[in-house]
Parts: structure tokens; C-alpha cells; sequence
């Protein structure tokens, strides 16, 4: 099996609201049925399922555990801008963005799922034009 992921399924509850939110967030749809939305990102696929759905098809029902979606800027600044971003869309702010341990700078929200992402720079992972994260040797 080749080290990557090709697409990152969640599981919502109201398909419309979760697709308005992403899209407020600047995303484009790339393919929308009553069931689910795709949204192409640099190298894999974002999925929005609705839930009952999402349950019927892979038996999974319980609550997602301890899973943080991320998402890199490239600076500070970008990671500002996302968060006010997110919030503007709806998302709950779970923490404001703040230098780190481990040297860079992030904070967390939540989409209106409650599904967590991190908006983080990190200065030893480059980001390339494309959009693709770097982990430097």
C-alpha cells in the first residue's frame, strides 16, 4: 500500500449547512448529490456524507475519537486569516492561534459538525505553490 490518502470522509448532519460552511471558507464543490459533497484538494478528496447515510453504508456509528483534521499557512498572518475565516463561516474557535511547543504557531476550530481542524504554520514544513506540505529532512 502506497503511504498516502486519497480521501477523508465526514460523517454530518445537516449536508447543506456543512457544504455552505465550507464553501463561506472559499471551497468549491467538485461533485454535490443529496447525499454527499466532494470537495478536490491538493492530492486528495474531501468528503461530506450525511450521517444516516454514511452509517448505512459503513456500519460506523459511534462518535469520531481524538482525529484533528489540518490545514498549513504558509505564514502567521495566513493562519490568522483562516481562523477569522472559520469563524466568520460558523465554526466555534477552540483555541486562538499561539506559538507552540514544538517552534511554530496554530490554533484550533470546529466545523459545524464539530470535526476539529488545526490552522497551523509550521517553518520546517514548506509549502510549495501547489499547496503541498514538505517535511524537510
Amino acid at each position: 500500500m502506497e503511504q498516502r490518502v486519497s480521501v477523508i470522509t465526514l460523517a454530518v448532519r445537516d449536508l447543506e449547512k456543512s457544504r455552505q460552511f465550507y464553501e463561506s471558507i472559499g471551497w468549491k464543490a467538485g461533485f454535490s448529490s443529496d447525499k454527499i459533497v466532494f470537495f478536490e484538494l491538493n492530492g486528495c478528496v474531501l468528503g461530506l456524507y450525511d450521517r444516516q447515510a454514511f452509517v448505512e453504508e459503513t456500519g460506523l456509528s459511534g462518535a469520531p475519537g481524538g482525529v484533528a483534521l489540518a490545514w498549513n499557512g504558509r505564514t502567521r498572518d495566513e493562519v490568522n486569516a483562516a481562523l477569522k475565516m472559520a469563524e466568520q463561516a460558523g465554526a466555534q474557535i477552540l483555541q486562538q492561534a499561539s506559538e507552540t511547543f514544538w517552534g511554530g504557531y496554530s490554533g484550533y476550530f470546529a466545523d459545524p459538525d464539530g470535526h476539529g481542524w488545526e490552522v497551523a504554520h509550521n517553518p520546517g514544513w514548506p509549502i510549495d505553490p501547489s499547496g503541498n506540505v514538505h517535511m524537510k529532512d
